[in-house]
């Protein structure tokens, strides 16, 4: 299959490099030309932009930071809309505004363009090894045309349901991820202040009911202060935003997001929203005034 695939960051380049081992034939484009250059030494093509891929691609997946880069990407100067022909499919696998996902969708609609939201969980090394979580919405008979394609990239696929619900589903794992996060980092910092060791700690419940996915991934990386970036917090900031913005807009309470926001917030007005999202720890470092760090 002849693919476009618009967002070559440290999620989009690995996905797209799974599809080329995958045996489909890649076109694609990136403001980072390292990341373009890398792609193309895979056999990737390089365009232009999004128009100059859906001149010669019948579907294209987008994987930008944000609703904006999706709306620039797909309907802005030089986006997909221009070139793409009736029948043309786009699978933005970005996490966005789930609203946003269904007024692009229903901008597309209007020009005979189909779309799914498929965004994914996971972060770098899942997307490396091409063993990512998708959630997609959108309609069942796209979903199952493009099924192999995403399985690509994905140890799992989930079909959500109508536009949109993809990016619901994504918000709702974002709100447990941060939460899963900042409980870890607030228990080994509990643990240290009171005299035990956090690593010692985390052996001990990671097995129990405690124990999980997140805890695994991020306790390692508190305990050795290590914050290089496979989720950064300013990235984490954006999902939160939207997923209190698509809260409040439906009045549902979300008082656990609200106080996860407001320490990433804190985070980055101390310069450190470039970091991983398991830079939490950092928060209680400052606030109880004892590192978990061994």
């Amino acid at each position: 299959m002849k693919v476009g695939f618009i967002g070559l960051g440290i999620m989009g380049r690995p996905m797209a490099k799974n599809l080329i081992k995958a045996g489909h034939e890649l076109v694609v484009c990136d403001l980072n030309k390292e990341a373009v250059a890398d792609l193309v030494s895979c056999g990737a093509k390089e365009a232009a932009n999004g128009a100059a891929i859906a001149a010669e691609c019948d579907q294209a997946i987008t994987m930008v930071p944000n609703s904006p880069h999706v709306r620039t990407a797909v309907l802005g100067k030089g986006g997909i809309i221009e070139t793409a022909k009736p029948g043309f499919t786009l699978i933005d696998m970005s996490s966005i505004d789930p609203v946003e996902s269904q007024k692009i969708g229903a901008e597309l609609k209007a020009k005979g363009v189909d779309m799914l939201d498929a965004p994914v969980s996971g972060g770098e090394p899942k997307a490396i090894d091409g063993t990512l979580s998708v959630m997609v919405g959108g309609e069942k008979a796209t979903f199952d045309k493009y099924l192999p394609l995403l399985k690509a990239m994905a140890g799992s696929v989930t079909y959500v349901g109508a536009l949109g619900a993809g990016n619901i589903a994504k918000l709702a794992n974002q709100i447990v991820v941060a939460c899963n996060i900042a409980a870890v980092a607030e228990a080994l910092t509990f643990s240290k202040k009171v005299g035990a060791d956090p690593e010692l700690v985390y052996q001990a419940i990671r097995g129990g009911l405690a124990g999980s996915t997140v805890m695994d991934a991020k306790a390692p990386m508190m305990i050795d202060g290590n914050y290089k970036p496979g989720f950064r917090i300013e990235l984490h900031i954006k999902d939160l935003t939207n997923a209190l913005n698509a809260a409040h807009a439906v009045n549902v309470p979300v008082p656990l997001t609200g106080e996860v926001m407001e320490m990433m917030q804190s985070l980055k007005a101390y310069g450190f929203e470039k970091e991983d999202h398991s830079a939490l720890a950092r928060y209680y470092e400052k606030i109880s005034e004892v590192s978990i760090k061994k």
